[in-house]
């Protein structure tokens, strides 16, 4: 999520009442749509429709971009632009309402309710929230922890955002509470030994700049005995590929967020599948759908945190 820029006509002296309005560079960053889609859709459906300042830049309205941000979580979710776009925003938001299914741990007594994590991001107990966490990671495990508690919650915490329930800020208090506490986490696991394998080296594309996945899926790769290096976010593809063969990776695990356009998703996968040796194998996850609905030849695509445990064990089966 971005800094919102402000038109500068919305500064202006001139029209003190004139709506804020956000840059298309804004948008894009705000709201994960690229600016060609962006003008496509504005082409081909009527919407959006953005102002323009007397250099004929196109600046949308705070009323717009909130309706991208619902269009964006349904696209997300699987629905297709000819679909939503044109509806107006009450429609979309019943849609969203109707098809947001939040998994979460049930049915046990032990585990407090997600949503009660939302309440104290909501009322700015970061401490509250980092103790409430840290007591369900002690009860849970952190394996469980991660994957049954972290995850959904994520999802929880987007949806209130997108639905504007949550600001920007309180949404950045979460997101740093979640890095602190799984570097916590990390650091309580063992280092596996030295010849241990597979060697798993971590990290996102370049113009990925969420980290909370790799922070997610490193403690569950240490806990399976992987011996891990994360390289952190927005490597560049030749980068990883030196990195790899440096450090003799056995897996590269990227992490994908849903900022990242289907084909820039799908082009980068399939470049580094070209540029690395056979050998190395490629895991991808994340929130990113197209890596369900169109798999890149020579690249692993996990549906689920829970699924490395199970792609681990098959390696070593493979590899003795």
């Amino acid at each position: 999520m971005a800094v919102r820029e402000l038109a500068p006509a919305a500064m202006s002296t001139r029209s003190e009442t004139r709506p804020i309005a956000l840059s298309i560079a804004a948008v894009e960053r705000d709201t994960g749509l690229t600016k060609d889609t962006l003008r496509i859709w504005e082409r081909r459906y009527g919407f959006p429709v953005p102002d323009r300042n007397a250099l004929a830049e196109r600046f949308y309205p705070l009323d717009q971009v909130e309706k991208l941000r619902v269009i964006k979580r349904l696209l997300d979710a699987g629905h297709r632009p000819g679909q939503i776009v044109a509806q107006p925003v009450d429609a979309l938001l019943r849609l969203s309402d109707s098809s947001a299914a939040v998994a979460g741990p049930r049915g046990d007594p032990g585990q407090p309710d997600l949503r009660a994590y939302v309440d104290l991001v909501r009322a700015h107990d970061v401490d509250g929230l980092r103790r409430q966490l840290a007591q369900a990671q002690l009860q849970l495990g952190l394996a469980r922890f991660v994957i049954e508690v972290i995850s959904p919650l994520n999802t929880l915490i987007g949806d209130a955002w997108m639905r504007g329930h949550l600001e920007v800020f309180e949404e950045h208090l979460y997101t740093e509470s979640m890095h602190v506490l799984l570097r916590q986490a990390i650091s309580t696991v063992p280092v596996p030994e030295t010849g241990s394998r597979p060697r798993v080296l971590l990290t996102t594309f370049p113009h990925e700049p969420h980290g909370l996945g790799l922070l997610m899926a490193e403690p569950l790769f240490l806990l399976e005995g992987c011996r891990c290096l994360s390289l952190g976010v927005q490597t560049p593809i030749w980068d990883i590929v030196l990195a790899a063969k440096s450090q003799r990776a056995d897996i590269v695990a990227l992490s994908f967020s849903s900022i990242l356009t289907p084909t820039a998703v799908t082009t980068g996968l399939a470049e580094l599948r070209e540029k690395l040796p056979p050998s190395i194998e490629i895991w991808a996850g994340g929130s990113a759908p197209v890596l369900q609905r169109r798999p890149v030849a020579g690249v692993t695509a996990l549906a689920a945190l829970g699924a490395i445990a199970g792609e681990t064990r098959r390696w070593r089966a493979q590899h003795g």
